[in-house]
C-alpha cells in the first residue's frame, strides 16, 4: 500500500463518537463507539471503535499515516468563551462546569490523541479539519456525483451551524453559512425537550409524533420565533431560548408562548405536543427546502449532497425530494456526528495528501455495512455459552424458514454479516415483521422495543417493486426519505378520530409501515451490498405477493442497536421477540433457559 493512505478519523467527546478508516481513499470502516461500549449516544474517546477499526484492516497503529479529528477545537473553545462573555454573567452557572475538561484535554488535543493512541508514530501527523468541513466531506466524497451542491445543517460546529457549498471532483468549497447561535439544529432540539424527549437522541420521536398533530403554531414559530428569509437563511429571537445562558433549551417565554410547561418525560402526551411536534416539523422542512433550493441557485448544479444532524430528518429530505428541482440528492447514511469521523478522513486523503476520487457509479459507501462482523464459529461459541437451544441451517433453509415464521406473524430478529454505520438498521442488525398485519405495530413498540406507541416502523422493499408501493422517485437506500404510501394501497380511517385514537385504524394494505399521515420512511434494497437481506424479501415475495417487510432497529429503547453476537443474544431472550435468525442459526425464544442479566440498565431516551 502506498505511503500517506491510511488515514484514521475520529469524532468524539460531543456525542456519538466514532471512528473510520480510509486506505487509498477507499473506506475500510467505520464504528459508532456506542455499538461497542453498549452507552447510547457514547460521547467518550472511541477507543473499542479504533481497535475495531485497525483490526478490520489487519494493521497497528504504527501504519496510520495520519491521524485526523472531526473538528477545530481551538476555535470551537474560542466561540463558547465568546458567547459566555457576550450573556456574562447569565452563562456562569454552566461555563465552570465545562471549563476543566477543555483546560485538560481538549484544548492541547494533539497531545490528548498521542495519549489516547498509544503507538502512533512519532512523526505521524494530526490533523484537524472545520466541523461543517467533515459533513460537506461526509456528503460529497462517497456520493456518486461527480459535480454537486453541497448543503450541511446541525446543531452547532466551531461557529457554523448551516452551509452551502459545491463539489467538484476532489475539492470542495463552502460558500456561504449561517452561524451560532442561530441553527436549525437548536430549534429542532429546543422543541424535541420541550415535548419531553431527550436532546440528540429523541429528535426521531418528535418527528414520529408530528403526523399526530396539526401544524397550528407554524404561522407562531415563523412569527415570534424565527425570521425567516426566501434563501433559507434565518435569526432566531433568543429571548425565548435558554441554551445561551442556563442548562436548559427553553424559557419561561418559550412555555407561555405554546401554553404550558415542558413535558416531563415520560408522562402522557396531549394533543398540545402533537400539535407542536407538527408545527416545528413543517417548518423545519420548509427552511430545509428554501436551503436546498438556495444551494441550487448558488452553485448551478442539479444533483445534491447532503449531511450534518438535520439531514437525519427523513419527512425534510423527502419535502427536498418532490419539490427542490433536483434531478438527484445523495444523503450520507452517517449524517450526524459519527459520519464527521468519515468526512474528516476522506478530507485529509482528497487534500492534505492530494488523493484521486474516482466517483460513480454507485455511492462508495457499501451500503454503510462497514460495521464488525462474525463467524458461523463465532456466533456459535457465544451461543454455546449461554447454553442456548439452536438449529443450524443452510442459507436456502434459513430463509424459507423465517419466510414462513414472517408469514404466520412472528417477529423475527436478524442478525447477518457487516454491521450498519450510522442510525439505521438495514438488514444487518434489524427486527423484522409483516407489514400487512394490523396488530404488529402495537406488538413490536409494547413487546420487543419497550418504547412509546406512536412510534412508526420503516418498511424494505425490493428496489424495483417500490413505486408500487411508494410515491418515491429515487433510491432510498439508506433509509432517509419518507414518501406518501400509493393512494391505491390506502384505505379511508373513520371520520372524526384524531391523535393517538389514529393508531388503531387500518390506513393500508400494509398498515405495519403506514403512518398516520399515509407515509413511510422506505428503505429500498438493491442486491449489491446485503444480498443475504435482499435474498429474503425475494423469497418473501414468492411466497406472499408483498415485496416489503417492516424492518426497525434491533434493540430495545434506550440501548444502541445490538453490535456482537452476545448483545443480539442478550436482547433476544430479555424481550418478547419470537425467533432470532443470527448466522445460520435459528433460535425459539421459547426453548431458550432463562434470560442472563441485561449488562446496560434500560432508560429512557
Amino acid at each position: 500500500m502506498a505511503h500517506g493512505s491510511l488515514i484514521l478519523g475520529i469524532s468524539a467527546w460531543y456525542h456519538d463518537a466514532a471512528a473510520a478508516l480510509v486506505a487509498d481513499g477507499r473506506i475500510q470502516a467505520a464504528a459508532q463507539e456506542e455499538r461497542f461500549s453498549r452507552r447510547k449516544n457514547d460521547e467518550r474517546f472511541p477507543a473499542r471503535a479504533v481497535d475495531y477499526c485497525l483490526g478490520e484492516a489487519g494493521i497497528d497503529r504504527a501504519a496510520l499515516d495520519a491521524v485526523v479529528f472531526y473538528d477545530k477545537p481551538i476555535t470551537k473553545f474560542a466561540r463558547m468563551i465568546e458567547t459566555y462573555l457576550a450573556v456574562a454573567p447569565g452563562g456562569w452557572y454552566t461555563f465552570p462546569r465545562v471549563l476543566p475538561g477543555w483546560l485538560s484535554e481538549k484544548l492541547d488535543l494533539r497531545g490528548t490523541l498521542r495519549h489516547e493512541l498509544p503507538g502512533l508514530r512519532a512523526n505521524c501527523p494530526i490533523l484537524f479539519t472545520e466541523h461543517h468541513q467533515s459533513h460537506a466531506a461526509s456528503a460529497f466524497f462517497p456520493s456518486p456525483f461527480e459535480e454537486a451542491a453541497i448543503v450541511t445543517i446541525d446543531g452547532v460546529g466551531e461557529w457554523a451551524t448551516t452551509t452551502v457549498g459545491h463539489g467538484r471532483g476532489r475539492e470542495i468549497e463552502l460558500l456561504q453559512e449561517l452561524r451560532f447561535p442561530h441553527s436549525l439544529g437548536l430549534l429542532y432540539s429546543a422543541f424535541t425537550y420541550y415535548c419531553g424527549f431527550r436532546i440528540n437522541s429523541g429528535e426521531y420521536k418528535l418527528m414520529g409524533l408530528a403526523p399526530y398533530g396539526e401544524p397550528r403554531f407554524a404561522a407562531t414559530i415563523l412569527g415570534e420565533l424565527l425570521d425567516l428569509k426566501h434563501d433559507g437563511s434565518f435569526r432566531l429571537n433568543l429571548e425565548y431560548f435558554d441554551y445561551l445562558r442556563g442548562t436548559t433549551m427553553t424559557n419561561p417565554r418559550f412555555h407561555r408562548l405554546f401554553g404550558g410547561e415542558p413535558r416531563t418525560p415520560e408522562t402522557p402526551i396531549d394533543q398540545r405536543h402533537m400539535d407542536v411536534a407538527a408545527s416545528i416539523q413543517q417548518v423545519t422542512g420548509e427552511v430545509m427546502l428554501r436551503l436546498a433550493r438556495h444551494a441550487r441557485e448558488v452553485t448551478g448544479q442539479s444533483r445534491l449532497c447532503l449531511a450534518g444532524g438535520v439531514a437525519l430528518n427523513c419527512v425534510g429530505n423527502g419535502r427536498i425530494l418532490r419539490e427542490g428541482g433536483f434531478d438527484e440528492i445523495w444523503i450520507q447514511p452517517a449524517a450526524g456526528d459519527a459520519g464527521g469521523a468519515l468526512g474528516a478522513a476522506l478530507a485529509a486523503w482528497h487534500g492534505h495528501f492530494n488523493g484521486g476520487r474516482e466517483p460513480g457509479p454507485g455511492d462508495s459507501m457499501q451500503g454503510s455495512l462497514l460495521g464488525p462482523r462474525f463467524s458461523n464459529d463465532d456466533i456459535e461459541s457465544c451461543l454455546k455459552q449461554h447454553g442456548a437451544m439452536f438449529e443450524q441451517l443452510d442459507e436456502a433453509a434459513l430463509l424459507d424458514r423465517v419466510v414462513r415464521l414472517l408469514d404466520a406473524g412472528q417477529v423475527v430478529g436478524w442478525f447477518q454479516g457487516r454491521m450498519e454505520f450510522g442510525p439505521r438498521a438495514l438488514g444487518s442488525r434489524s427486527i423484522l415483521g409483516d407489514p400487512r398485519s394490523e396488530r404488529l405495530q402495537s406488538v413490536m413498540n409494547r413487546k420487543v422495543k419497550f418504547r412509546e406507541s406512536f412510534r412508526p416502523f420503516a418498511p424494505a422493499v425490493l428496489r424495483e417493486r417500490a413505486g408500487a408501493y411508494f410515491d418515491l422517485a429515487a433510491e432510498s437506500p439508506y433509509m432517509l426519505l419518507v414518501a406518501p404510501v400509493r393512494e391505491a394501497l390506502r384505505q379511508p380511517v373513520a371520520a372524526g378520530l384524531k391523535g393517538l385514537d389514529l393508531l388503531h385504524a387500518r390506513r393500508s394494505t400494509i398498515p405495519a409501515v403506514t403512518h398516520v399521515d399515509y407515509s413511510a420512511r422506505v428503505q429500498t434494497v438493491g442486491p449489491e451490498a446485503n444480498p443475504r437481506f435482499r435474498k429474503l424479501l425475494e423469497r418473501w415475495e414468492a411466497a406472499t405477493g408483498c415485496p416489503v417487510l417492516v424492518n426497525t432497529s434491533f434493540n430495545v429503547r434506550g440501548e444502541p442497536i445490538v453490535g456482537s453476537p452476545e448483545d443480539a443474544y442478550r436482547c433476544f431472550v430479555n424481550t418478547e421477540m419470537d425467533w432470532l435468525a443470527i448466522g445460520e442459526f435459528l433460535l425459539d425464544r421459547t426453548r431458550q433457559p432463562a434470560p442472563p442479566p441485561r449488562t446496560t440498565p434500560l432508560l429512557p431516551d
